[in-house]
Parts: C-alpha cells; sequence; structure tokens
C-alpha cells in the first residue's frame, strides 16, 4: 500500500516510460499513414473526437470508481480484522476464569492456544487471498492441528472451526458463562464474515471487457486525434496525440492497479503489515517475550 504523499518522478518514469513509447510510436504511424495516404483522399472527421473523448472519459471514471470501491472495501474489511482480532484476545483472557489454581493452568494454556491459533487463521487467510503457500501459520497451530486443517480445502475456515471447538469446551468446563459465550462466539461470526468478504472480492472478476475496450478506445482516440490535428500543425501532431494517449491511458491505468486489491504490489492491501501489527499486538497482550519486528516500509515509498 502506498504510505507516501509524493511521488518521485523516477517511479513515474518507470511506471510509464513503455506506454510513452508505445503511445509516440502509435502516433507517429499515425501521423506517416495522415501524411502519405488518407489526406490525399478525405480530412478525417473533428466529430469523431469530440464524440469519443467525453465518452471515453465517462467510461473510465465508473470503471475506476469500480476498482477503488473494491480496494476500499478490502481495507475497510482488514481494519476490522484488526479490531476484532484485539477484541478477541482481551475477551478471552478476562471473559474466562477457573476456581482453581490447577484449572487456572489449564485455563491459561488454553487461553494462549486460542490466541496462537487465531494468528494462524490471519496468516491462512493471507496466503489464501495472495495465492501464496508460506504456510506461516504453522508456527502457531500444533502439528496435530496442522494436519487437520491441511485436509480440507479451505485452511482458514478450518482453523475457526477448531476454535469454535475449543470455545465450547471452555464451555462445558464453566470457564465462561452463557452471555460471555455469545460474546465470544460474536466474535468468530465476525472473522467467518470478514473471511468471506475477502475471499468474495478476490474470486469475483472484474469484467475484463472494460479493460479491453477501454485500452481499445484509447488507441482509438489517440490515433483520430493525431489525425485530426495533423491537416492544422503538421508533426507537431504526434505531440499533441501522444500527450492525450498518455493522459487516458494512465488514468486507465492507476483504476487497474487496484482492481485486485490483495495482489502483492505497492498499490495493495499491506496484508504482510496489518498481519505483523495484529501478531504483535496479541503476543504483547499474552505477555511474550519475543516479539516480531514490525514490517518496514520500502524506501519510504509503501509497505507490503
Amino acid at each position: 500500500m502506498i504510505i507516501t504523499k509524493n511521488i518521485r518522478i523516477t517511479r513515474i518514469i518507470i511506471g510509464t516510460w513503455k506506454n510513452s513509447l508505445l503511445i509516440i510510436i502509435v502516433c507517429v504511424m499515425s501521423y506517416l499513414f495522415n501524411e502519405l495516404f488518407l489526406k490525399h483522399y478525405f480530412n478525417f472527421p473533428a466529430i469523431v473526437d469530440a464524440i469519443l473523448g467525453p465518452a471515453l472519459a465517462f467510461f473510465i471514471g465508473f470503471s475506476n470508481n469500480q476498482a477503488y470501491d473494491r480496494w476500499w472495501e478490502a481495507r475497510k474489511i482488514w481494519g476490522s480484522l484488526v479490531n476484532d482480532s484485539r477484541t478477541w484476545a482481551r475477551q478471552l483472557i478476562y471473559y474466562t476464569s477457573a476456581n482453581d489454581d490447577k484449572k487456572m493452568d489449564e485455563l491459561g494454556i488454553i487461553q494462549k492456544r486460542a490466541i496462537f491459533r487465531h494468528i494462524a487463521f490471519l496468516y491462512a487467510l493471507k496466503d489464501n487471498l495472495r495465492g501464496d503457500n508460506k504456510k506461516e501459520y504453522r508456527k502457531y497451530i500444533s502439528k496435530d492441528e496442522s494436519v487437520v486443517v491441511e485436509r480440507e480445502s479451505n485452511i482458514q475456515n478450518a482453523i475457526l472451526s477448531l476454535q469454535s471447538k475449543e470455545l465450547d469446551h471452555m464451555y462445558k468446563k464453566s470457564w465462561i458463562d452463557g452471555f460471555r459465550f455469545i460474546e465470544l462466539n460474536k466474535m468468530l461470526i465476525s472473522f467467518s464474515n470478514e473471511m468471506g468478504k475477502s475471499e468474495r472480492i478476490k474470486n469475483t472478476v472484474f469484467p475484463p471487457t472494460y479493460s479491453f475496450y477501454t485500452r481499445l478506445f484509447i488507441w482509438l482516440l489517440t490515433i483520430s486525434t493525431t489525425f485530426v490535428i495533423a491537416d492544422m500543425i503538421g508533426a507537431w501532431s504526434i505531440l499533441f496525440g501522444a500527450l492525450i494517449g498518455y493522459v487516458f491511458l494512465t488514468t486507465h491505468t492507476i483504476g487497474q492497479a487496484i482492481l485486485n486489491p490483495f495482489e502483492p504490489i505497492p498499490t495493495g492491501i499491506s496484508l504482510d503489515q496489518i498481519t505483523r501489527t495484529i501478531e504483535i499486538n496479541l503476543l504483547e497482550t499474552l505477555g511474550e517475550s519475543e516479539i516480531p519486528e514490525p514490517i518496514k516500509s520500502v524506501n519510504g515509498e509503501y509497505v507490503m
């Protein structure tokens, strides 16, 4: 996720030089085609640009709005996961209690195991959303539990099932009353909802026709603009055609960059940072001594 408020000119050049070069080549070819062939038969009508330009602007605007909605919804989902994760840890620690020291020791083990298991859930969900196979969740669950959850195709859902089983065990042991059991169970339901919403965004493909036709229309506008103004300003039409094409293509590319928010790219949601932040918070809540370092930004520009 981008964290800097300023964009370096070097990053702009790196990100756009290929498109810029292609646009210039297309404009040069369009100008030569017009000079050597087209203008001998007719002047390209300016009304084409007058209609196509505004229509394309609306089309790109709609597409970019939809892309941003996907990105912002994904960010809100993981923001809720941060809050719910902290609440889950607090409730596990302060909503449960036992009558004697022996049972308190057993309860303490279960509390720690349930909080560790939640960290595993987050790492499993992150792996699924990014298509990774890092299996970092194994660090926070036992080998037996790893075997159990890896039998299922949806590992993060299997981990939630283990959490429900553990919660039911605490209730049967009378370590938690009915009201607090309901509150903790609501947290598991929230985790399931947030997991499902994230998976919906990942698995819902944005119609590829939007991208295809938008790019097609941008090239048509670039070529037609070069045709139209070539008769007025000559070879300078290459510059102005390239400029107009660059503006439209770059605007479209910006929307495409946030279309899939869970991809491990600078414009994606910083799942690594968010997961690590939750991990640190929960380990500190448990009073653990080994706390991992926060995820650092890349050149102060973005964080993954």
